[in-house]
C-alpha cells in the first residue's frame, strides 16, 4: 500500500471461484471507504492463455482460465454497478487480438476474449444515457509474461512486430479520451483484424494454426 501516491494494493485470485464473493465484497468496502468520491475507472485486465492441443495442460487450467478471463470481469463488474452508477465512469476490458477470430492451439484463451469483446460492446449499448461507458481494449502481443506463462519457453516476439505495454497504456488512454467502445492497439493489428474479419473463418484457422505451430516450432530449435 503506498499512501502517498494514492495507491491500494489488494491483492487475489479470481482462479478461485469459491473466494471470488468475499474478494468482491473486500474490494467494494476499500472503494467505498478510501476510493474517493469521483468517477470511477475499472480496468478489467486479469487474464492469462495456455498453448496446447486442447486440453494441454489440464481441464482444471482451462476452467481457472475461463474463471479468470471470463466469469472475474462480469462478476466484478456486477457487484460494482451500484457504485458505477451512484458515481459515473467507465468500464475498460482488456481482450485482445485472438478476440476475433478462433485460434487453434489457444482455443479456450481465444474463445474468452471474444466473449469479453462482445459482452463489452452489448454492455456498452445497455448503459447509454447511466453516465456509465464501456471500452474494450483489443492488444496482440506484447512486451509481458503472458508467454512464459502460456508455455512458451522465448517470446515469439522476435519474429512478430509486438508492442510495449506503455505502448498498449497509450492506445488505451486515447481511445477512452475520444469516447470510443472499441480499439485495437497498433496498426499491425488494426491490419491483421481487418483482413481477418474478411477472411472466412476456416480459412483464417487454417492460418493461425499453421503461424503458431511456426512460432511453437522456432521456439523449440532456438532451445536445442
Amino acid at each position: 500500500m503506498g499512501d502517498k501516491c494514492g495507491i491500494i494494493h489488494f491483492p487475489c485470485d479470481f482462479s478461485i471461484t469459491e473466494e471470488l464473493d468475499s474478494q468482491c465484497t473486500q474490494l467494494i468496502e476499500i472503494l467505498t471507504k478510501k476510493g474517493g468520491s469521483g468517477k470511477i475507472l475499472l480496468i478489467n485486465n486479469s487474464g492469462f492463455g495456455t498453448y496446447g492441443q486442447f486440453p494441454e495442460p489440464d481441464g482444471e487450467t482451462q476452467l481457472n482460465m475461463l474463471a479468470v478471463n471470463v466469469c472475474a470481469p462480469v462478476y466484478l463488474t456486477a457487484r460494482l454497478m451500484p457504485l458505477l452508477t451512484k458515481r459515473g465512469g467507465v468500464i475498460l476490458n482488456v481482450a485482445s487480438t485472438a478476440a476475433f477470430q478462433p485460434l487453434p492451439f489457444m482455443s479456450t484463451y481465444a474463445a474468452s476474449k471474444a466473449f469479453l469483446m462482445h459482452w463489452s460492446l452489448a454492455l456498452n449499448e445497455d448503459l447509454k444515457g447511466t453516465g456509465i461507458s464501456t471500452l474494450v481494449l483489443c492488444p496482440g502481443p506484447t512486451e509481458t509474461h503472458f508467454f512464459t506463462r502460456a508455455g512458451f519457453t522465448e517470446s515469439p516476439m522476435s519474429t512478430y512486430p509486438g508492442q510495449t505495454a506503455e505502448e498498449v497504456v497509450e492506445t488505451a488512454l486515447y481511445a477512452l479520451v475520444k469516447g470510443k467502445s472499441l480499439t485495437v492497439s497498433g496498426w499491425h493489428n488494426r491490419l491483421l483484424v481487418f483482413f481477418s474479419s474478411k477472411l472466412p473463418k476456416l480459412i483464417v484457422i487454417k492460418m493461425a494454426a499453421i503461424g503458431l505451430r511456426l512460432a511453437r516450432l522456432e521456439q523449440f530449435k532456438k532451445n536445442q
